[in-house]
């Protein structure tokens, strides 16, 4: 089977920026549609790629971070996350942004995923880590970040991922690949992390959950 992409039916003709800061920029386009009749796209361009870091200690605890967003006037828990430049390493820029939140530092790292956000309206990357071999020292947030850290058993993350308690994107996708992962390879009633660390179930805990 032919897997490469049919090629695009829609045209720009015209660019503009219609807002900018240092962190997005807004274009409105003048494109022809795929049915071939004028119109307009608006494209949120992002400065920074996305990274978030789902950190795991040797208990199988993932760190979480609330924080209130202004854009929902809601409280989120959420995986660290941030932004990285373009000209600095997806990874180099996770660390720094792990460290800043939580004041963890990682001995091991496994990028797990990439995906787009928002591809109707966005152009915006993510890049998700797995993060292990945890070090604890002092956060260091920037002035917009009023964070709360939480440690929460792994299997209560997925669970609060599944169940509406974390909305944040990023966070649900990821801890949903790290889920996933383990299922895949998880044999003979043991469940085996993304890192290849064997882990019994818990006493008592019923399967499936």
């Amino acid at each position: 089977m032919d897997d490469s992409p049919p090629p695009s039916r829609w045209r720009r003709h015209a660019r503009s920026a219609v807002y900018e800061n240092p962190w997005l920029t807004v274009w409105h386009d003048e494109v022809t549609r795929p049915d071939g009749e004028p119109g307009i796209y608006g494209v949120i361009h992002y400065a920074n790629l996305a990274v978030g870091v789902v950190a795991i200690d040797a208990e199988d605890r993932v760190a979480l971070v609330g924080q209130h967003r202004y854009t929902l006037d809601a409280y989120s828990w959420e995986i660290p996350e941030g932004g990285v430049p373009p000209d600095e390493d997806p990874q180099t820029g996770a660390a720094r942004e792990l460290r800043e939140e939580t004041g963890l530092i990682a001995g091991q790292w496994r990028e797990i995923s990439r995906l787009h956000l928002s591809n109707s309206v966005s152009d915006e990357l993510a890049v998700h880590f797995l993060a292990t071999d945890l070090t604890r020292g002092p956060p260091s947030p920037d002035g917009t970040e009023d964070l709360a850290v939480r440690w929460v058993p792994f299997d209560e993350a997925l669970a609060m991922a599944l169940d509406g308690r974390i909305t944040d994107a990023m966070s649900v996708a990821a801890l949903l690949q790290v889920g996933l992962t383990r299922l895949r390879a998880g044999s003979n009633g043991s469940r085996t992390t993304i890192n290849g660390t064997r882990r019994a179930p818990a006493q008592g805990r019923k399967r499936g959950s």
